[in-house]
């Protein structure tokens, strides 16, 4: 592949004895991945239905390597949200970051929505995840992946991380920065990447990426920790980037990080925080099945006082009547509150939220459907945060079965059956709405997601 002189110049001055191993790294096939969602099914029952040939992510017990001719994103269980597609390596910052159950955490730049979800298994839907994302046009396929994989205890926002600081200073556990970046470790993946670097390099993205570390400054609670996280080599995006951020936040230290084989930080010093070179994680592409990145954990001192904004927590909403008669007619279980009702829309609120009265949320948490002149319609996001069990009306089909592939394709089924909402089902995990009549199946499925092929 071809790759700017530019970056080949540095990239050797860099390396020095390791670049002609670096730069064969190029002519080799890249390694696709997938994470499995410890939401809807463990690794372990996973493993037992796989259909494919799998082989573990070192540094990620729910990641695995597949072969590129098994196209997990054409099967059905993709539909289901049993897995999330993800390059290998992108799957350490979340790992890094450790987040815990019942925890609140703060995904800065959220979008496509991989360590979302990844972020979401690890807190085990508990605790309040805020999944931000300043770029409108990448927003839609983060709600997407939120919805995909049934996660619950989300609220997406779009703004930029100055204006989330007026409501959320001192606020989160962990912060996770996920940094826009000249994209370096990138270019094996995706050749389109060459040409943006070209047109924006590192000098673009510096200020940026010292703009949300400082904003990221004071959304962390003290005693809290955050990532920082590039796909760049660029050590200007980062040992430098870090270097300054301590320089100006004494309130900060780097926290070590556990090192995997061959994922080591810089080795010439670092001026003032030698620390930095022992501290921080790189995954280089001729060392590790995966592509380049770079990671580094800051920890905030436990101060005697600290600022913190905090507005009234959100109370919510009593349960709409036609939500209710349609929880009784068609669910096992019921949703819980509080709920916001936006427009026509119902949500189920994550618990500690404070009020965002004024900020641009665009989900509120769980979307429950939409309410109707005295009905309510059930939403594919509530479908997919369902277990088979609480639907009092089910079809299953076989993830080898025709049926499968014509529900996902928003075709009609011809099968008798109680009428009502009927949740559809593969193998046991749900896919989405269907209404059933005397012997037809009307599909529900959301014509977005519909597979075409």
């Amino acid at each position: 592949m071809r790759l700017p002189e530019q970056f080949l110049n540095k990239m050797k001055e860099f390396l020095q004895d390791e670049y002609e191993a670096f730069l064969a790294s190029y002519e080799q096939p890249r390694v696709q991945g997938l994470r499995i969602n410890t939401l809807k099914i463990s690794v372990e029952d996973f493993l037992k239905i796989s259909p494919f040939t799998l082989e573990p992510v070192p540094w990620c017990k729910e990641g695995f390597y597949y072969r590129e001719e098994d196209r997990p994103g054409k099967h059905p269980y993709y539909h289901a949200g049993l897995y999330y597609i993800q390059e290998p390596s992108a799957m350490i910052p979340v790992e890094i970051l450790g987040a815990q159950s019942g925890e609140r955490i703060l995904d800065v730049c959220a979008a496509p929505g991989g360590k979302t979800v990844q972020l979401a298994n690890e807190m085990k839907g508990t605790g309040l995840l805020v999944s931000n994302e300043i770029n409108l046009n990448r927003v839609k396929a983060l709600i997407r992946n939120i919805e995909l994989f049934g996660i619950h205890n989300a609220i997406v926002t779009n703004v930029s991380a100055e204006k989330l600081v007026n409501y959320f200073e001192g606020f989160f556990d962990r912060i996770l920065v996920d940094a826009p970046c000249s994209g370096e470790g990138m270019f094996r993946k995706d050749e389109a990447m060459v040409k943006s670097w070209e047109k924006q390099g590192p000098d673009y993205y510096i200020s940026i990426q010292a703009e949300i570390l400082s904003y990221m400054s004071r959304m962390l609670k003290s005693g809290g920790q955050a990532v920082y996280s590039t796909c760049t080599f660029s050590r200007e995006e980062n040992e430098a980037v870090i270097e300054d951020f301590l320089e100006r936040h004494k309130a900060f230290q780097l926290k070590p990080i556990e090192h995997f084989k061959n994922a080591f930080g810089i080795t010439a010093p670092v001026a003032n925080h030698s620390d930095i070179q022992i501290n921080t994680m790189r995954l280089w592409p001729h060392k590790i099945s995966g592509e380049g990145h770079f990671a580094a954990c800051l920890e905030k001192n436990r101060l005697e006082k600290e600022f913190i904004a905090r507005a009234e927590n959100n109370q919510g909403i009593s349960a709409p009547r036609e939500f209710i008669e349609f929880m009784e007619k068609n669910l096992v279980i019921s949703f819980e509150g509080p709920y916001e009702i936006h427009g026509d829309q119902l949500y189920q609120v994550p618990k500690g939220v404070p009020s965002l009265r004024g900020l641009k949320v665009l989900r509120s948490g769980l979307l429950l459907g939409t309410l109707k002149k005295n009905r309510f319609e059930p939403s594919q996001a509530m479908a997919m945060a369902l277990k088979k069990q609480d639907a009092q009306r089910t079809v299953d089909f076989s993830s080898r079965s025709q049926e499968v592939i014509k529900y996902l394709k928003g075709e009609t089924l011809h099968i008798d059956g109680e009428k009502g909402w009927t949740l559809v089902c593969v193998d046991g995990f749900p896919l989405g709405w269907a209404k059933q009549t005397e012997n037809l199946l009307k599909n529900e499925y959301p014509a977005a997601w519909r597979r075409l092929d």
